[in-house]
């Protein structure tokens, strides 16, 4: 159930997918819905935490982004004792995806007024400075998001050619081995992805010259995504540890967004501390 508090709703005007229009009708159904917005923020602004929503009373946060925006801001509402609707806003949308299929932002607010959703708490991935909600990428693989951003206005002359540096550049190490669970090559991987399940971290590694010849062939660079691309499955686990074969800092892409790791790192599946909303009949 979701209270009857108020409601805010929280988008990216920085994101080089933010509409207005489509803003002004997110605004307009969530009215519609009996959910209007009593704050419309823009979180390059302002970003509110688990107790300012707490403190105003909030019982629903919309909020509107790509899933850098989605994890930033939910991770902030750890604590919050409302529901949060994620509603997809950016290129991937993949915790969107995940939670409401091929939707859009409208039709799953139309579901919000007709009674279609319901809380649940999802699971997670955890690492020391790291809370990623759909997806973590440990090494240099990780690069690859860096291009991406800098792609984001780019025509397809450029996308091609920084593409191509980028497959040159971000698989040549420091490759990554997975220490736990034991699998895999030993000679390590240009990028371990995670992904959280209820069953366990699902575990996949792209080798070097698979993800590189993939993005030369030009296919992630036209999508923007190397998820098609061969790989190793190797398994679920409740914990993954994981290591940079020469000691250098591990680069991370969580959930679409770049940082960086040490050389040592270990993230365990856990529960996300917010009540995410999603269809009621697809439990």
């Amino acid at each position: 159930m979701i209270g009857t508090g108020d409601t805010w709703l929280i988008y990216n005007g920085a994101s080089g997918s933010h509409d207005e229009a489509r803003l002004e009708a997110l605004v307009e159904g969530l009215t519609a819905a009996g959910r209007p917005p009593a704050r419309v923020i823009d979180c390059k602004d302002d970003t509110p935490d688990a107790d300012a929503a707490n403190t105003a009373g909030l019982s629903l946060i919309v909020i509107h982004g790509g899933d850098g925006t989605l994890s930033r801001t939910i991770g902030k509402l750890e604590g919050f004792g409302g529901a949060v609707l994620p509603l997809p806003g950016g290129t991937f949308n993949l915790l969107a995806r995940q939670i409401f299929g091929e939707r859009d932002p409208l039709e799953i607010v139309d579901l919000l007024g007709s009674g279609g959703l319901t809380t649940r708490r999802r699971t997670c991935i955890r690492g020391e400075g790291v809370l990623a909600l759909s997806e973590l990428l440990a090494g240099p693989g990780a690069k690859w998001a860096d291009v991406r951003e800098e792609m984001r206005e780019a025509n397809l002359t450029e996308v091609i050619a920084k593409g191509w540096d980028a497959a040159a550049t971000s698989t040549v190490g420091p490759m990554v081995a997975l220490a736990e669970p034991p699998s895999g090559r030993e000679d390590g991987y240009a990028g371990l992805r995670l992904c959280p399940t209820a069953q366990g971290i699902e575990i996949e590694g792209y080798a070097a010259e698979g993800l590189g010849d993939y993005l030369q062939q030009g296919i992630a660079i036209l999508k923007r995504d190397f998820r098609e691309g061969p790989h190793d499955e190797l398994g679920l686990a409740p914990r993954v540890s994981c290591r940079s074969l020469d000691g250098a800092p591990v680069p991370l892409m969580v959930d679409g967004e770049r940082s960086e790791g040490g050389s040592q790192l270990t993230f365990s599946l856990d529960t996300l501390d917010c009540d995410l909303l999603g269809p009621a009949d697809e439990r």
